[in-house]
C-alpha cells in the first residue's frame, strides 16, 4: 500500500512503515498517516480530503488518538484490521472564495480594539437582531468538542452548531439541523474569515455577505 506522512520528525514514522511493509510515495497514497496532535489531522486532511486518515500519536495533546501503540496501529491498517469512518465537513462561501472546514468555520473581529456587528440568517430567517462581538464559530459535531466547546462549554453529535463569540449581551448557543443554511452579513467590519489552522484569511467589510453550509465532501477516518 502506498502512504505518505504529515507531521513534524517524521522519519522514524516512515522507517517503521516501510519495514511493516508500506511504500512512501509523494502524491495518491492510500493512506494518510497524520503523526502529531489534532491540529496535525486537520493540516492533514487539508492537504489531502478524502484520503483515509490514520491518526498517530506524536503530541500529548491529541484527543483523537487511539490507545494503541504506533506500531500496532500501522500494522493492523497493514493488516486491513480496521474500519473507516465519514466525517461531514461545512462550506464557506463568499464571492469566489470557498473554503472547506472539518471543524468549523469562523467569522472575528480583525481589529481586537473592537467588535464587529452582524445579523445571522438561518435559510432566509433573520434571528431577529444585530450581534455585537468578536464574531462566530460554526462548527460541524467533529469539530464541536474544540473551539465550539472553549466558547460554550458543551458540545453536540448531531447537527450545525453556532457559537457567538465574546457577545456584548446574552446570545445562546444554536446547533440547527445539518440541511439549514447559514448566512452572517457584516453590518460592521472589519472581520476575517477563515476555516480550522487553514492559513488562507479572507477580509470582510461592511455589508458583506457569508454563506456557511454542510459540504459534499468528507472526511475519512480510520478507527479500530
Amino acid at each position: 500500500m502506498k502512504t505518505l506522512v504529515v507531521g513534524q520528525q517524521k522519519r522514524e514514522i516512515e522507517r517503521l512503515l516501510k519495514r511493516i511493509g508500506f511504500k512512501i510515495v509523494a502524491n495518491k497514497p492510500d493512506f494518510v498517516f497524520s503523526y502529531g496532535g489534532d491540529g496535525t489531522l486537520l493540516r492533514a486532511e487539508f492537504l489531502f480530503p478524502g484520503v483515509p486518515k490514520v491518526i498517530l500519536r506524536k503530541s500529548s495533546v491529541c484527543k483523537l488518538c487511539s490507545p494503541l501503540s504506533n506500531e500496532e496501529i500501522i500494522k493492523r491498517i497493514h493488516q486491513k484490521n480496521f474500519s473507516l469512518r465519514e466525517f461531514w465537513k461545512l462550506d464557506a462561501i463568499f464571492g469566489a472564495d470557498h473554503l472547506v472546514a472539518l471543524n468549523e468555520i469562523v467569522i472575528h473581529n480583525k481589529n481586537p480594539q473592537h467588535g464587529i456587528r452582524y445579523r445571522v440568517f438561518l435559510d432566509k430567517t433573520d434571528l431577529g437582531k444585530e450581534f455585537i462581538g468578536d464574531g462566530l464559530v460554526v462548527a460541524t459535531p467533529f469539530g464541536s468538542t474544540g473551539y465550539y466547546r472553549s466558547i460554550t462549554d458543551s458540545y453536540f453529535e448531531l447537527g450545525i452548531g453556532i457559537a457567538f463569540n465574546n457577545s456584548t449581551e446574552q446570545a445562546d448557543s444554536l446547533v440547527v439541523k445539518e440541511q439549514r443554511q447559514i448566512k452572517v452579513l457584516i453590518t460592521r467590519g472589519p472581520a476575517l474569515l477563515y476555516a480550522d489552522n487553514q492559513t488562507k484569511i479572507i477580509n470582510l467589510k461592511e455589508q458583506d455577505l457569508v454563506l456557511i453550509k454542510k459540504s459534499s465532501q468528507v472526511a475519512r477516518i480510520v478507527k479500530f
